[in-house]
């Protein structure tokens, strides 16, 4: 009998094969591997003419049509998306603010702060396992 896992709401079951996402399945030895799971969002940095900003377009809207303002992670108060990305933002540190519309997100940098590793981060938001990762076993 193939085995079976649970990973957010998808229900697999073993053999291999290949994830939306790119992720691959298989098992070794018995136990379930994957590369990773989760669906990456395309992200495009865009030039700003203020030294110290850099915004970048998202392949999905984050907001609707709403704008959200960030000054510090003690203005993240809810568990959307949105607030789960600007708070990975600010945990990378060197971030003063950040601004959401839509599929725009406008980051102020602090003095002497580059946005090295920005996109990676905003690209990984909803990727749920990395490779190595165990993802959770239903027997």
């Amino acid at each position: 009998m193939p085995s079976v896992w649970r990973t957010g709401t998808a229900l697999f079951r073993g053999g291999g094969g290949e994830l939306a996402g790119g992720g691959l399945v298989g098992s070794i030895g018995g136990q379930a591997t994957l590369g990773h799971m989760g669906q990456p969002i395309t992200v495009v940095e865009k030039p700003t003419s203020r030294p110290g900003v850099v915004r970048f377009e998202l392949n999905r809207s984050m907001t609707g049509m709403a704008h959200e303002h960030y000054r510090s992670a003690a203005d993240i108060v809810a568990e959307r998306p949105v607030d789960e990305l600007v708070r990975r933002l600010f945990a990378r540190g060197g971030i003063d603010g950040v601004h959401v519309y839509s599929n725009e997100v406008t980051v102020d940098l602090a003095k002497g702060a580059t946005a090295d590793g920005l996109r990676e981060i905003i690209e990984g938001l909803y990727i749920y396992y990395l490779p190595g990762v165990q993802p959770s076993i239903i027997e």
